[in-house]
C-alpha cells in the first residue's frame, strides 16, 4: 500500500474499540491483493459476538450492496449506495442515523456507543456525547480525508494532522506534536490512538500492557495500524506486526499472518487479518468460521462481533 493512501475508517475500534475498537470502513489493499469493487452481493457476515445487544446480528438491508462495515461495542454500522445501516443496540441514539448520513456518506466509523460518518469531508457523528465525542469541532466540518472511532473519543485525518475530540482519556486525546501533519492512516483504540507517519508508527494514549510502546520493527516501512484495547498492530510489506497485552494470545502472530496480508483489524481482545480473501483471526475467542475462508474483500473487528465483507 503506498504511504500517501489514507484508510477512510475502520473502529475502531474502534473500538471502538472496540471495548473500543476501530475504527476507518473502507482499507485499501496492499499490492500483494487488490481490492474487489463493492458489487450488488457485497454482504456482511459477522461472528462471535453478544447476541443479547444484538450487535452480531446483521439486518436483511445489509445483505448485499454494502461498501463498508464498522463495529461498535453493542451495534454495528454499513454503507451502502452511500446511506449509513446500522443494527444493535440503541441505548445512546448511536442509531438514530442524523438525515445527512442517508445519502452522499464516503466513511463511517463507530465507538463504544456514538457513531460517525464521513461525507464531503465533513464529519458527522450522533450517539453519546458523554466526553464530547460526538461534538464535532470546527476543524473537523470540512476537509477531512478520513476518520476513526475509539471507545469514547473520535478521530480525523485533515491535510496529514489528527484531530481527537472527547476526551476520556486525557493522554489519547492530546494529539502528540509529531502527529500534528504528514500522518497518513490512524486508528483509535480505546485507551489509545495509533497513526503512521512517514512509515513509522506512532502512538499515543495508556501504555500499561506496552501497546504505545512501537517495536523498532514497526518504526519504518508500515502501511497501516490497528488499535484494539491494550493492544496494538501494524501492516509492515504484508506482514502483521504486534505488541501489547498478550492475555489472551491477541499478540502472538500466526505464521500465515507473516506474509501476503492486506489488511489488518484490532479488536477488544483478539485480532484479524485479510489474505488472499480469507479471514485470519488470533485472540480470545473469534476463531473465523468457514463462511470467511474465500471471497472476503474487507474486515472489521468489533468490540463483540467481528465483520466481514464479503461477495
Amino acid at each position: 500500500m503506498p504511504n500517501g493512501i489514507v484508510r477512510l475508517h475502520r473502529l475502531g475500534a474502534a473500538l471502538v474499540m472496540s471495548g473500543l475498537l476501530s475504527a476507518l470502513s473502507a482499507v485499501p489493499a496492499t499490492a500483494a491483493e487488490p481490492s474487489a469493487a463493492p458489487s450488488a452481493s457485497t454482504s456482511v457476515v459477522s461472528w462471535g459476538g453478544n447476541n443479547d445487544w444484538s450487535e452480531g446480528t446483521v439486518p436483511a438491508e445489509a445483505q448485499s450492496g454494502v461498501d463498508a462495515i464498522a463495529g461498535g461495542y453493542f451495534h454495528g454500522l454499513a454503507l451502502k449506495d452511500g446511506r449509513v445501516l446500522g443494527w444493535g443496540t440503541n441505548f445512546d441514539g448511536q442509531l438514530t442515523m442524523p438525515a445527512e448520513t442517508q445519502s452522499g456518506v464516503d466513511a463511517i466509523a463507530a465507538g463504544n456507543d456514538h457513531s460517525l460518518a464521513l461525507k464531503d469531508g465533513e464529519v458527522i457523528a450522533w450517539g453519546s456525547n458523554e466526553y464530547g465525542q460526538t461534538t464535532v469541532p470546527a476543524e473537523a466540518r470540512s476537509g477531512v480525508d478520513a476518520i476513526a472511532a475509539g471507545a469514547w473519543v473520535s478521530l480525523a485525518l485533515k491535510d496529514g494532522k489528527v484531530i481527537v475530540f472527547g476526551q476520556h482519556s486525557a493522554e489519547q486525546s492530546t494529539v502528540p506534536a509529531e502527529a500534528q501533519s504528514g500522518v497518513t492512516a490512524l486508528d483509535g483504540g480505546v485507551y489509545t490512538a495509533l497513526a503512521v507517519k512517514n512509515g513509522g508508527v506512532i502512538a499515543w494514549g495508556d501504555n500499561y500492557f506496552g501497546q504505545t510502546t512501537v517495536p523498532a520493527e514497526a518504526q519504518s516501512g508500515v502501511d497501516d495500524v490497528a488499535a484494539g484495547i491494550f493492544h496494538s498492530l501494524a501492516l509492515k510489506d504484508g506482514k502483521v506486526i504486534a505488541w501489547g497485552d498478550n492475555r489472551y494470545n491477541q499478540t502472538t502472530v500466526p505464521t500465515e499472518a507473516r506474509s501476503g496480508v492486506s489488511a489488518i483489524s484490532a479488536g477488544e481482545w483478539y485480532s484479524l487479518a485479510l489474505k488472499n480473501g480469507k479471514v485470519i483471526a488470533w485472540g480470545s475467542g473469534r476463531t473465523a468460521p468457514s463462511s470467511v475462508q474465500s471471497g472476503v474483500t474487507s474486515i472489521e473487528a468489533g468490540p463483540n462481533s467481528a465483520y466481514a465483507l464479503k461477495g
